[in-house]
């Protein structure tokens, strides 16, 4: 059997029913008209201009007033693999949509592009498919895009993560591409180039922390770019864009005890996680996102990584990108089946609060579907349920 092929008892909702079930919450308005799915009804034409009489000139009728102009945009694309040259028109394509480029990368700019590579290299033998076709950010997608970038006139370009596993670059295809476009890899988990780690201030809107201590380049990049993977997590219903910013914190000052290779600390010991998503915004304020860029291409639904029981391979075969991450989140979870705007303790924030209605409420972006516009593919046209965590 093709691991990519699933028997449709996995599937929580198929697409046809879920369709019909568009209208039954927010995300129905996503479907039928607020600028993210579309009706297929167009607006009454305005009524007719009154004649003359008695040598007046009558009044026109009032027209509708125009639909206010959407707060975000976020772009769709469609890919069936990671071969380069499609990743990178489409990835383009999508880019131009949004206003391009220009604004955002000057000459000799320096960006970082953090992808999403969780886990360690030690599943890899276990897993059905490659794990940059299952739970990590393919290199592929990160290379069209350092591209797309350095064409822009970017000067240096730093793939960033805070690895749990030395060898995840090398495994995963990192080093081969860096070396090829000249980019540099940096472990976020070490404060290398410098001797400690960074303060980081939060603000005044922080949740639970009000600084991290970073590695100090994250300081020094004019554009940062999340290059998340499309996939459910057990805590936080989806792990996106946003999410993404866990790992650029070193799991050695964020660990419960010496012997956790992960972010312990972060995470609450009730089973229904308050801090996991406040936490999500502190580093999102810490460190804020200029562009999100998701890969959903080749992707695993039930699940965030091989710990999770329930995770199999799917292939939705889309990416979304939005220069507002809360947006660009939204759009995503829509394409995977869920209401960005649902209560917590709902599907698919069945482990913890809504982080994404959380961020809308601290003005870090709007996760309110009728206040995007979509470029591109509609949600309705691309739409795949996930399976979530069991």
């Amino acid at each position: 059997m093709n691991p990519l092929r699933k028997s449709t008892s996995y599937r929580r909702l198929s697409r046809r029913d879920f369709l019909k079930l568009g209208g039954l919450s927010g995300l129905g308005l996503l479907l039928s008209g607020c600028g993210l799915g579309g009706s297929g009804t167009e607006p009454a034409p305005p009524a007719a201009t009154a004649e003359a009489t008695s040598g007046l000139i009558a009044t026109p009728a009032p027209t509708s007033t125009p639909a206010p102009a959407p707060r975000a945009r976020v772009a769709i694309g469609q890919a069936r693999s990671y071969a380069p040259q499609g990743l990178r028109t489409e990835l383009e394509r999508m880019l131009e949509s949004l206003g391009g480029l220009g604004d955002l990368v000057r000459p000799g700019a320096r960006v970082g592009i953090k992808p999403n590579l969780t886990g360690e290299t030690w599943w890899d033998t276990g897993l059905p498919v490659p794990s940059t076709e299952l739970v990590a950010t393919h290199p592929a997608l990160v290379q069209a895009l350092a591209e797309i970038l350095l064409d822009a006139g970017a000067g240096k370009v730093t793939v960033m993560e805070g690895l749990g596993d030395p060898l995840i670059f090398s495994r995963w295809g990192y080093v081969e591409m860096a070396k090829e476009l000249g980019l540099d890899l940096v472990d976020l988990c070490s404060p290398a180039p410098y001797l400690q780690f960074k303060p980081f201030p939060v603000g005044p809107k922080f949740n639970i922390y009000d600084s991290f201590y970073l590695n100090g380049l994250l300081k020094e990049l004019d554009i940062f770019i999340s290059v998340g993977k499309m996939k459910c997590h057990a805590t936080t219903g989806v792990t996106l864009s946003l999410k993404n910013l866990f790992g650029i914190a070193p799991i050695s000052l964020y660990r419960r005890h010496a012997e956790d290779n992960n972010r312990s600390a972060f995470h609450d010991t009730a089973a229904f996680d308050r801090r996991v998503p406040r936490i999500i915004l502190d580093l999102n304020l810490a460190r804020p996102i200029h562009l999100a860029l998701i890969d959903g291409v080749l992707t695993g639904e039930g699940g965030a990584g091989p710990w999770d029981a329930g995770l199999s391979p799917v292939r939705p075969g889309v990416l979304v990108a939005g220069r507002d991450p809360v947006a660009a989140d939204a759009v995503a979870a829509a394409i995977m089946g869920f209401d960005p705007a649902a209560p917590s303790g709902s599907p698919p924030f069945i482990g913890g609060e809504n982080h994404l209605a959380l961020a809308h409420d601290q003005g870090l972006g709007t996760n309110q579907l009728s206040e995007i516009g979509v470029t591109g593919p509609q949600v309705r046209d691309v739409l795949f349920p996930f399976k979530t965590v069991e």
